[in-house]
């Protein structure tokens, strides 16, 4: 399967099982790493977790949560540049959970569209200076609009159509690969319908398949 990711993301789950092994492990199978712990804390806290990440085997993209606010990313971006002057390693900041709707954060005292709480955290984290968003496909061409062609954006929330005729899971916003990729997606995060897939090798060959045939000229030759 190493061959069919760009990236390997390992989340909270399995760092809290296995911790940084699990890094030396999946970095040894050649992809990168995005390191899915989002970060939210004061902002001395957060700072010391980046610098620590950042020397973990592998890691290319980690992240913070948006709602920590401006001095807690700024805290990150700043400890990122003086643990790394390579720029290897990316911090982006999450916005708006996908498997959050409007009814959910109503009911956690947060006013307005998922949408427009999304785009206000990425302008946010742009002026942070942040690398870019964790956000769901539905604001990504709002995001790409405010915060310019070079602010990466990651997309979760992305379901085939082939997984489960069209199933959710616990996401509220998702999108297709080819919606998402034309919609100006950076990256794609996919987990379920590979893991869960009868074959997985199969499952991503077909994702990767779309993904390609959604960039211009991608689905030539």
């Amino acid at each position: 399967m190493a061959h069919l990711a760009g990236l390997f993301k390992i989340n909270t789950q399995l760092f809290t099982a296995a911790g940084p092994e699990a890094l030396r492990q999946i970095a040894a199978l050649g992809p990168g790493i995005f390191l899915d712990l989002k970060f939210h804390d004061i902002p001395n806290t957060v700072a010391g977790a980046v610098s620590a990440a950042v020397g973990l085997p592998g890691v290319e993209l980690l992240n913070v949560h948006a709602t920590g606010g401006l001095q807690m990313m700024c805290a990150g971006a700043k400890a990122l540049a003086e643990a790394t002057q390579t720029g290897r390693t990316k911090l982006l900041a999450v916005t708006i959970l996908t498997s959050l709707d409007q009814a959910a954060l109503r009911q956690a005292g947060i006013g307005g569209t998922p949408s427009a709480r999304a785009l206000s955290l990425a302008r946010l984290a742009r002026k942070a200076d942040l690398d870019g968003v964790v956000a769901s496909p539905h604001e990504i061409k709002a995001i790409r609009r405010a915060c310019g062609k070079d602010f990466l954006i990651v997309v979760p929330g992305v379901r085939p159509r082939q997984h489960g005729g069209g199933r959710r899971d616990d996401q509220a916003r998702v999108a297709t690969p080819g919606d998402a990729i034309r919609a100006g997606a950076d990256y794609l995060v996919i987990g379920r319908p590979i893991t869960g897939a009868a074959d997985p090798q199969a499952a991503a060959r077909a994702i990767l398949e779309e993904m390609a045939a959604a960039i211009p000229g991608g689905g030539k030759g």
